[in-house]
C-alpha cells in the first residue's frame, strides 16, 4: 500500500553526497589513512629502535618504564602498576609521544619543503607563453616582417 504523504529525500543529503565525492575530501580520506599508517611505524621507529638505543646509552634505562606511583603500591614496572591498580604519572610515555612527535613535525616538515620545491619547478616550467599568446606573436612579428606593424602605414 502506499504512502499518502511522498517521501523525498532532504536536499541536504544531495549536497552532502556531492561534496563526498569531491576530490578534495577523497584527497583528505586517504591522507588521514596514509598518516594513521605512517603514526603506526614512527610509534614502532620510537618504541622499538630509539627508546633501546637512549636507554643504553643513559644507563639501560626504559623510557616506557619511567613513572611515579602516586596512589598504591611501587612496582618495577607499569605495567605492573597498572595492573595493581596504583595511580601514576607516566613519565616514560609521555617523553614517547614527544619524541614521536618531534619525528612526524620533522617528517612533514620535509615533505612540505620537497613538495613546495617541486610545485615551485613545475609553476616555472609552465610560466611561458600559453598557445594563444604564442600565436599573437607569431602575427605580430609576420606583420613586422612585411612593414606593416603598429606605427607605420600600410
Amino acid at each position: 500500500m502506499p504512502s499518502p504523504i511522498p517521501l523525498r529525500r532532504p536536499a541536504w543529503v544531495e549536497e552532502f553526497v556531492g561534496f563526498i565525492v569531491k576530490g578534495n575530501v577523497i584527497d583528505l580520506a586517504v591522507g588521514i589513512i596514509i598518516g594513521a599508517a605512517f603514526t603506526t611505524v614512527v610509534g614502532s621507529l620510537v618504541k622499538d629502535l630509539f627508546n633501546p638505543l637512549f636507554g643504553l646509552l643513559i644507563g639501560g634505562i626504559d623510557f616506557s618504564n619511567i613513572f611515579v606511583t602516586l596512589k598504591g603500591p611501587s612496582l618495577p614496572t607499569l605495567d605492573a602498576a597498572k595492573a595493581a591498580g596504583a595511580v601514576t604519572l607516566n613519565v616514560g610515555v609521555f617523553l614517547n609521544a614527544v619524541i614521536q612527535f618531534l619525528i612526524v613535525g620533522f617528517a612533514v616538515f620535509w615533505l612540505v619543503k620537497v613538495l613546495t620545491r617541486l610545485n615551485m619547478s613545475g609553476r616555472a616550467a609552465a610560466a611561458g607563453p600559453t598557445k594563444s599568446e604564442a600565436l599573437l606573436a607569431e602575427i605580430r612579428d609576420l606583420l613586422r616582417e612585411r612593414g606593416a606593424g603598429p606605427g607605420t602605414a600600410a
